[in-house]
């Protein structure tokens, strides 16, 4: 068997996240992990889940995290505004670091914390509750989250495809993230899967909680 010749150019994949969503930061720390065994550069982008799911029953213990999620992302498109979209990648890190390790909540406090990690002003925490950051925000989402349909969450992650256009699939969902040669094994599935014409869908059910490494 012919084995094919290793890629050598850089593939540009971007992925749209909530910092909010678990899943989002376990894919997204994959994604770090491939970039150290493939030729990759992850870019971030930002969704909403709050935005998402807009106008749709959800349980009752989601309703609040739906309000609560404003915050943070307003925060982060008013960092991108300013300071160009390189800036999301290390907010977005402090930001989940916060959430999901420390379980410090969505809060003002997290916020701060969060800018402060990532070396940005803290006056970009005004941008918490002011809405008028909300039509660009819901700008970010939809060029992310409508390729993929709305049936669909975070992460949203789009590469190049053979014919020059972006090629968008959703997820993939996993815990715990995969390490080493085994999250570029991953990633070379993840582009067969997603460059295969009239591909939809691949799951099963879940059978443990998010696990933060």
């Amino acid at each position: 068997m012919n084995t094919p010749p290793p890629q050598t150019e850089t593939t540009i994949a971007d992925i749209w996240v909530d910092p909010r969503c678990p899943s989002a930061w376990i894919t997204s720390r994959w994604m770090l992990e491939v970039e150290q065994v493939r030729p990759l550069e992850t870019r971030f982008h930002l969704m909403s889940l709050s935005v998402l799911n807009e106008g749709r029953e959800v349980p009752e213990k989601y309703r609040q995290a739906m309000i609560d999620g404003w915050a943070c992302v307003r925060v982060c498109v008013a960092a991108q505004h300013r300071f160009g979209n390189e800036v999301l990648r290390p907010l977005y890190q402090a930001m989940d670091h916060l959430i999901h390790h420390e379980k410090a909540g969505l809060g003002h406090d997290m916020i701060s914390a969060a800018l402060e990690e990532a070396g940005l002003p803290a006056d970009l925490i005004e941008a918490a509750e002011d809405t008028s950051w909300d039509e660009r925000l819901r700008a970010e989402h939809h060029k992310g989250m409508d390729a993929v349909g709305s049936e669909v969450g975070t992460p949203v992650i789009h590469v190049p495809g053979p014919d020059g256009k972006p090629l968008a699939l959703f997820g993939p969902v996993l815990t715990p993230a995969p390490r080493g040669e085994a999250a570029g094994t991953l990633w070379d599935g993840a582009l067969a899967v997603a460059g295969t014409d009239g591909f939809f869908e691949l799951k099963r059910g879940r059978d443990r909680d998010p696990i933060f490494d």
